[in-house]
C-alpha cells in the first residue's frame, strides 16, 4: 500500500513544502556539513535508498557527489528522473525496495534515507534486517544516515487526527494539503488530500492512502543499527529538519 500511496501522491510531492527548490538546496548544504564533518572532505560515493522525488539525491549531485538511488515507487523514480536530466546531472536512478537491497552492486561510501522512510518497515526485526542489508554494502569506514520523526515527541493519544500540510497559490485560486491520521497502536496509516480550488463553487480533490508508519523511537533505531554491526551510533539534532542518525563502519 506505501508503494500506491507515493504513486498516487508523487505529481503532487513538491507541494509538501512551501519551495521545494529551496529545500533541495538547503537539505543538501545541512547533509554536506554532517558528511565532512564526520567522514571527511572528499566527494563520496552516496547511495539514496528512499530517493523519492530526488529531494535529498539532485542537491547532493549537483554539490558533486556520485550519488546513485532508488525508491519503491516507480512513479516518483519518472518524476526524478525527469528533475535530474533538467538539471544535467548524472545519477543513476532505478526502482528498488531498500529491504532487498542488490549486495552484487559496487559497494558505496554512505547510504542515506531521509525524511522519515526507515518507518515505513513496520517492525524492529525488518528494520534489523534492512541495517544488515545496509551494512553489507557500505565500504569499511563509511557509514548510514537517515533521518525520522521523534516519535517520542508525538502526541499519540488520539485515534485519528487531520495534520495540515500547505497551502499554495495558484492563477485562479489555490491547493490546499492535508493528511488524515489513524493510529492503531505503534502504527499509524495517513491519507492525503490535495484539494485544487480554482475559484469556482466547484473543487478538484485528489486522494492518496495507505502510506503506512510505525513510530519507533529513536533510542530502538540506534540498539538496532549496533545489532547490525555498525560500530559508532551517532544522533544529531537541529542539524536538520528532523533528527539525523548516523551508522559509521
Amino acid at each position: 500500500m506505501t508503494e500506491c500511496f507515493y504513486d498516487d501522491l508523487s505529481p503532487y510531492y513538491k507541494l509538501i513544502y512551501l519551495d521545494w527548490e529551496s529545500s533541495v538546496q538547503r537539505q543538501a548544504g545541512a547533509l554536506n556539513d554532517v558528511i565532512c564533518e564526520f567522514f571527511g572532505q572528499d566527494r563520496l560515493s552516496i547511495w539514496d535508498v528512499a530517493c523519492g522525488i530526488g529531494t535529498q539525491s539532485l542537491g547532493l549531485a549537483a554539490l558533486g557527489y556520485q550519488v546513485v538511488a532508488s525508491d519503491l515507487s516507480s512513479s516518483e523514480i519518472e518524476v526524478a528522473k525527469f528533475e535530474s536530466n533538467k538539471r544535467g546531472l548524472k545519477i543513476h536512478f532505478f526502482v528498488s525496495d531498500m529491504r532487498y537491497l542488490d549486495c552484487s552492486r559496487e559497494s558505496v561510501d554512505i547510504i542515506i534515507a531521509c525524511d522519515n522512510a526507515i518507518p515505513h518497515l513496520l517492525n524492529n526485526s525488518e528494520i534489523l534486517e534492512t541495517f544488515k542489508g545496509f551494512y553489507k554494502v557500505i565500504k569499511k569506514g563509511g557509514g548510514c544516515i537517515i533521518s525520522v520523526r521523534d516519535y517520542a515527541a508525538m502526541d499519540r493519544s488520539e485515534k485519528q487526527k487531520m495534520v495540515p500540510r500547505t497551502l499554495h497559490k495558484t492563477d485562479t485560486g489555490q491547493i490546499v494539503m492535508f493528511d488524515v491520521w489513524a493510529l492503531d497502536g505503534d502504527i499509524y496509516e495517513i491519507t492525503t488530500y490535495i484539494i485544487e480550488d480554482d475559484g469556482t463553487s466547484q473543487a478538484r480533490t485528489k486522494i492518496a492512502r495507505g502510506g503506512k508508519y510505525f513510530c519507533v523511537e529513536i533510542p530502538t533505531l540506534e540498539k538496532l543499527f549496533q545489532e547490525a554491526g555498525f560500530s559508532d551510533v551517532i544522533t544529531l539534532r537541529d542539524r536538520f529538519f528532523q533528527p539525523l542518525i548516523l551508522a559509521i563502519k
